[in-house]
């Protein structure tokens, strides 16, 4: 019963699912609590990649064309917005003000506490999105849809390993998510594993091998490049790093699956 508990005390924390009244009081709350639920972070994307999903067939199926597409494209990324209060991509914003308005550890620190966010680096991380999905659609919406699946679980994998070997650096008395920068458990990670392992299983019913190798490639790849960056240039991790270590990868993922050899 832990396991449902933590599974939905990360549903509260991570979307915006009303989990509350008696559930809620049944569900409870601690640090440790909250810690233990980083494991269903790929379960989270389950669900978020499921909705997304949907919305991208549905819009697909009555708007046959490269617009169209595109036009799914944004609603299915509007309808994962709207389900986790783009905890993400804010978070990637936050980063990109940070890391790109300075030099400076403590003042990239500060900078990505401001709630003001980088507007340009969500809409070309956004336009890139789009166009990705659009491309995948080409090749029919059963391909885009379980890329959207897969993308979103083995992306939510990824920031776990960050919390597992990297120190956190954020602002420990502000951070809503700090028990979450506590070193994550083996256990936990198993599980995590766990729930991103059918996603991988997925994917190959409707990608080729080299192309899933290549999305499980860039995404190794995607999230080493963000641990080293966060260590050269803050030392650790923050929340904001997670996020956006979330939303680069969603992308390698993407690309590797459309990319024509």
């Amino acid at each position: 019963m832990n396991g449902v508990r933590h599974f939905l005390l990360a549903l509260q924390f991570f979307t915006r699912v009303p989990v509350t009244g008696s559930l809620a009081a049944w569900i409870g709350f601690s640090p440790q609590m909250l810690r233990a639920s980083a494991a269903h972070l790929p379960g989270i994307g389950w669900l978020v990649g499921g909705v997304a999903a949907l919305v991208f067939v549905a819009v697909g199926v009555g708007l046959q064309s490269v617009a169209g597409a595109f036009a799914a494209a944004v609603l299915s990324t509007v309808a994962t917005v709207m389900l986790t209060g783009a905890f993400h991509e804010d978070g990637l914003a936050d980063v990109a003000d940070g890391l790109g308005g300075s030099a400076s550890r403590d003042r990239a620190l500060e900078i990505m506490k401001d709630s003001r966010i980088g507007a340009v680096a969500l809409v070309l991380a956004l336009g890139l999105k789009f166009a990705l999905l659009a491309t995948l659609a080409g090749r029919g919406l059963e391909t885009v849809a379980v890329a959207i699946v897969g993308a979103h679980v083995l992306s939510r994998l990824a920031p776990l390993f960050l919390i597992r070997w990297l120190p956190y650096v954020g602002d420990s008395g502000a951070s809503k998510a700090k028990p979450l920068a506590d070193a994550i458990s083996g256990g936990a990670l198993i599980v995590a594993v766990a729930w991103s392992i059918p996603a991988v299983a997925l994917l190959l019913c409707a990608h080729d091998v080299v192309h899933v190798g290549a999305a499980l490639l860039a995404v190794v790849l995607a999230a080493a490049w963000m641990a080293r960056l966060f260590l050269r240039r803050l030392q650790g991790f923050t929340g904001d790093g997670l996020g956006a270590t979330q939303q680069v990868c969603e992308l390698a993922i993407y690309l590797a699956l459309a990319w024509q050899a």
